[in-house]
């Protein structure tokens, strides 16, 4: 990065600011895609040694990028709503004659031919390809090689923990993951940025390793919910190679979320299942913000049928697995030791039961649903607490697991602090299919914390 460049100087500048701000300056020509790459390459470089967010990087390749869509720019026509703006993609995201390893030995070397749905979105909208990030091993819970920037002594959180991270490091503003248990949710929530997860079926997964195909959901990290808005706008929609989408008109998540609520949000807390076990910190936390939001809160107790989600969840996650993984298992040598005891555990789990597991999100989101009819969103924990010390676990996601099998959108943000200085995420929960409202009030309630 040229620091006498004016232009660099301004890109470097907006890169803390987010990613709409970002797209606005750009927009106003106050400085370059060529320019922000630049700064993002100056960013990583200083970073990554430390962090280690990247599966695959080749500046070059993204300034390529950059200067085309300057080009582009110049020429007069319309720019897409992402123009300029780099976003790191899981590395089980394929990119077409770009590596997409899946954090697997078993695909070392593998090259796709074909872009994922959500790339062929992300090109089409003028994003910029930065490069892969980290996942565990086939996004399941053997952790990467990708520390947390607040303390690289502590877990990012996983399965999309390169993605967080990135975002978290300022290394670019926008980054995709997916979601299977709680791989959106909490790394966001230990890295201290927005995560977004959409209802289920928002995002089509052609192109995306399959683990679970009841319940794998893409998500997306940004500084704010206004970016998690803007970036997620561009990935929904419908595919006919993924059922669990659907034709819908487009969405107006950007719009909506920038937008003043017609009334102050309602919220109702809610204490999860594990509850409990949660940090004292967390739970400290979560008091302070019911009594601060005051009439704007309710609290309720979810059902004890809820008790059951995460096993329920976890049954029908591994049952799928063994079915969509079972080429990995094959040599088992060659998979850790928590990839090879889910396998084995799915390959044991009878039909029936695995069938019955499918009957809970009905129930499950029915009970929900009389929730949704009081309030804008639930309010609840992101995490146990701020990310565990040790690299050897990726944390528990005992708070999201259950609104994964549910199919109802969920947001984190980043409000909390803990004592050793590392972030905790307070998570927001709607309605499926309401995924604008549940960005709206998210927006709401970070603006209102800040003030």
């Amino acid at each position: 990065m040229d620091k006498a460049n004016p232009r660099a100087r301004s890109a470097a500048a907006a890169l803390s600011l987010g990613a709409v701000a970002i797209r606005d300056k750009l927009t106003a020509g106050e400085f370059r895609a060529t320019d922000l790459v630049e700064v993002c390459l100056a960013r990583i470089a200083a970073t990554e040694p430390e962090v280690q967010a990247w599966a695959w990087l080749d500046g070059d390749h993204a300034i390529a990028q950059a200067e085309a869509l300057d080009r582009h720019r110049e020429s007069g026509r319309a720019i897409g709503p992402l123009h300029g703006l780099p976003v790191g993609l899981k590395d089980v995201i394929d990119t077409a004659k770009i590596p997409t390893l899946n954090g697997a030995a078993l695909d070392e070397g593998r090259v796709p031919q074909r872009d994922a749905f959500v790339v062929d979105r992300l090109r089409a909208a003028g994003a910029i390809v930065m490069g892969k990030t980290v996942t565990t091993e086939l996004a399941f819970l053997h952790p990467g090689k990708t520390r947390n920037p607040h303390n690289p002594a502590h877990t990012p959180g996983g399965s999309s923990s390169g993605s967080a991270a990135a975002v978290a490091a300022g290394m670019v503003p926008l980054a995709v993951g997916t979601q299977t248990g709680g791989s959106v949710i909490r790394p966001a929530s230990f890295c201290g940025v927005t995560g977004f997860k959409p209802s289920f079926g928002a995002i089509p997964r052609r192109g995306v390793l399959m683990q679970s195909p009841s319940l794998d959901t893409l998500g997306v990290f940004a500084a704010d919910p206004l970016g998690a808005a803007l970036l997620a706008e561009a990935l929904f929609g419908h595919d006919a190679a993924d059922p669990a989408t659907a034709p819908g008109p487009h969405p107006r998540l950007f719009e909506i979320a920038r937008a003043a609520p017609p009334v102050r949000p309602v919220f109702a807390f809610v204490r999860p299942p594990g509850w409990d076990d949660a940090h004292p910190e967390m739970q400290a936390g979560l008091a302070e913000l019911v009594q601060a939001l005051g009439d704007q809160v309710f609290e309720v107790a979810l059902p004890p049928a809820f008790a059951q989600a995460e096993p329920e969840r976890r049954r029908i996650n591994f049952a799928e697995m063994a079915r969509y993984y079972h080429r990995y298992g094959r040599d088992p040598a060659l998979l850790s030791n928590e990839t090879r005891a889910a396998l084995d555990e799915g390959n044991a789990i009878p039909a029936r039961d695995y069938l019955a597991a499918l009957d809970w999100k009905p129930v499950l989101n029915a009970a929900l649903d009389e929730i949704f009819e009081r309030c804008d969103a639930i309010l609840c924990p992101a995490a146990p607490g701020p990310a565990p010390e040790g690299l050897g676990s990726t944390g528990s996601a005992i708070f999201n697991g259950l609104w994964t099998l549910c199919g109802t959108p969920a947001v984190t943000v980043p409000l909390m602090t803990a004592g050793n200085g590392l972030p905790m995420g307070v998570q927001l929960v709607g309605q499926t299919g309401n995924d604008a409202r549940l960005l709206r009030t998210a927006q709401w309630l970070c603006d209102w914390a800040a003030q």
